[in-house]
């Protein structure tokens, strides 16, 4: 008897264990009403972890978290890393019919050709969102950060190297892929003198969070951020730097060792459904990649130049690139600017 209750119970178990499926994900960016309708309709439970910013997510996938996790969302530039890194698993597209419905823009991407590892999850931009002052115009320039004669009140910078420093490569007129030392350190000082003018560093859903509440007057965030912020207080804008910035991709991916890959497939297809896919970018406020989607955006966000920039200002914008070896001497100024 006491074997078979065993048995039994061993059972249940691993039944349990193999209808959970492990998310790895950005803050705040994903519909919880979405993850609801995906564990009823495939009897499951998902447990979300959340991180702020790419480096806690790499940090943490190195240290074991490729066999704790199913899914995890990283962005553009760090997606060769991680193959390199053997740390996603290759994609069974038999498993993903919904692939079909990206933007052909948004498939077969040059850092996953053939889209291997990845599906593109959502994109935006980089920039600054802001608090006029009553009958104030805040020019859209990276130089109200980074130009003490152009601040107007107090900010906060975004606690991320590749974003921070991007960002003033492009004020100083640079690529914000540029690897040249000379222009690292001309960035790297600008970032300290914005620093010591600044209340410091913090994440994007964060800097959103004090603009709102009046703690700052701007912050450096991502648009969906900034968007969201300005539904909730029409006095806030988003201004996207008239010296350029930067355009992302966020993507889905399976880790290499998910203990619930079948699972991690159909959430993954899931995603990419069309309504499920609009459901999304309505909560976030970020742009979507999932063509079929668009018929079922709120219009007024097809029309927000926050969230889809117009024509002319895409170029402009630019992405970031896996810079490979090179990336530490971003890692080097960033612990500089960090350190003092």
């Amino acid at each position: 008897m006491a074997c078979s209750l065993l048995a039994f119970f061993s059972s249940n178990q691993a039944c349990a264990a193999q209808h959970q499926l492990n998310l790895f994900i950005w803050s705040e960016y994903i519909d919880p009403a979405v993850v609801a309708d995906f564990e009823k309709q495939f009897d499951c439970k998902v447990t979300i972890d959340l991180y702020e910013d790419d480096a806690a997510m790499m940090a943490k996938l190195q240290a074991g978290g490729a066999s704790v996790y199913d899914v995890v969302v990283p962005p553009d530039h760090k997606v060769t890393a991680l193959i390199k890194l053997k740390l996603i698993a290759l994609l069974r597209h038999e498993n993903i019919p919904n692939l079909r419905n990206l933007d052909e823009k948004f498939r077969d991407p040059p850092y996953d050709p053939g889209n291997k590892y990845t599906v593109a999850y959502q994109w935006g931009t980089l920039g600054i969102y802001a608090r006029p002052n009553p009958g104030q115009t805040i020019e859209a320039s990276w130089g109200f950060v980074f130009d003490a004669k152009q601040q107007t009140g107090r900010f906060v910078l975004m606690d991320s190297a590749r974003d921070m420093v991007g960002a003033a490569l492009k004020y100083k007129g640079r690529s914000l892929n540029s690897t040249d030392p000379a222009h690292l350190k001309e960035a790297r000082d600008l970032i300290l003198a914005a620093k010591k003018r600044s209340l410091g560093f913090d994440g994007s859903v964060g800097g959103k969070n004090k603009v709102l509440d009046k703690t700052v007057r701007a912050a450096v965030v991502y648009s969906g951020e900034a968007a969201r912020g300005c539904v909730d207080d029409k006095e806030t804008i988003y201004l996207l730097p008239r010296e350029g910035s930067q355009i992302w991709q966020d993507n889905l991916a399976v880790l290499a060792q998910a203990p619930h890959r079948d699972l991690a497939e159909k959430f993954i297809n899931h995603m990419l459904d069309a309504q499920v896919g609009a459901r999304i970018s309505n909560f976030t406020l970020f742009a979507t990649p999932n063509k079929a989607a668009r018929e079922f955006i709120r219009p007024a966000d097809l029309k927000n130049p926050a969230i889809y920039p117009p024509p002319e200002v895409m170029p402009r914008l630019e992405f970031l690139k896996d810079l490979g070896d090179r990336t530490r001497l971003y890692d080097e100024i960033w612990t500089q600017i960090k350190s003092k």
